[in-house]
Parts: C-alpha cells; sequence; structure tokens
C-alpha cells in the first residue's frame, strides 16, 4: 500500500482486513509507516451447493461484495483508515487492465479514506488467482467449488 506524503499520527501498527465469500481473514500487523508491504497469501475456499452452470455462480457473485479495511491497531478497538468495496465478481475476475509485474497480474486500487485519514488516498497493489472446479457431493449432486 502507498501513500507518498503521508505520516500517520499514530504509532500503532497496521493490518489490511478482507472479506470475500462470506470469510473474514487478515494479514500480519506492519509498522505504521508508507508503503506498506504484506507478503502474504490470504486464501478463500467456498462450495456452492446446487449450482451446475459457472453463468449461474458469476451472477450470484455478482450480488456479493469483498470488502478490504486498511486498519490501525489504536486503542480501544482499531481505527479504519480506508476501504475499498466492490462486487465480487469483479474483484475475482476483472477487467482485462492490469499490469504485468514480476508475480503475474497485478492490480491497483484507490481505496477510500476514512474521517480518520488525512492525506491522499492509499493505492493498494495485489494479484488474485481464481480456481473453479467441479466436484461431487456425497448424495450425487455436483457443484462447483
Amino acid at each position: 500500500i502507498t501513500c507518498p506524503g503521508v505520516l500517520l499520527k499514530d504509532k500503532q501498527e497496521l493490518y489490511l482486513s478482507v472479506f470475500v465469500l462470506g470469510q473474514y481473514k487478515k494479514t500480519e500487523c506492519v509498522p505504521a509507516v508508507f508503503p506498506l508491504s504484506f507478503q502474504e497469501k490470504l486464501v478463500f475456499e467456498k462450495a456452492f451447493a446446487n449450482i451446475v452452470d459457472p453463468g449461474d455462480l458469476v451472477k450470484l457473485l455478482e450480488f456479493d461484495t469483498a470488502v478490504l479495511e486498511l486498519i490501525q491497531l489504536v486503542p480501544p478497538v482499531g481505527k479504519v483508515l480506508a476501504t475499498y468495496e466492490e462486487n465480487t465478481r469483479d474483484f475475482l475476475f476483472p477487467d482485462p487492465k492490469l499490469t504485468h509485474g514480476h508475480r503475474g497480474l497485478e492490480r491497483e486500487i484507490l481505496m477510500k479514506r476514512s474521517p480518520f485519514f488525512t492525506g491522499i488516498a492509499p493505492k493498494l497493489r495485489f494479484s488474485t488467482i481464481s480456481l473453479i472446479s467441479d466436484s461431487l457431493l456425497s448424495s450425487g449432486r455436483s457443484h462447483i467449488q
């Protein structure tokens, strides 16, 4: 996460929380100095029962929301500094406007600043990889995972 010229008043560590497919995960904490570097892989898995057509899965993902939050560990509960929300379909399967990095396709997004955050909006650089596979339930019905 980059945010040129911004110095954080509070010095407590920060982490990125990610909510995708009804699951919440967060990164390890990093020092409160930009640029922030989270070198982690967050894995989200979900089985969708009664879905046999990938087109139906795409429609379902359009009604789900992926939420990313940059949070600083300011007592008592932490302070949300910036957020990003997008429907899960577009988050997992973005348009082909991607840049090639040394680890594959990378995306850059601007997060929305909270009232607690002064300065320009933080820019998040990340990549996603999605895998859709068929599997059989024990009852014999197929579904997409």
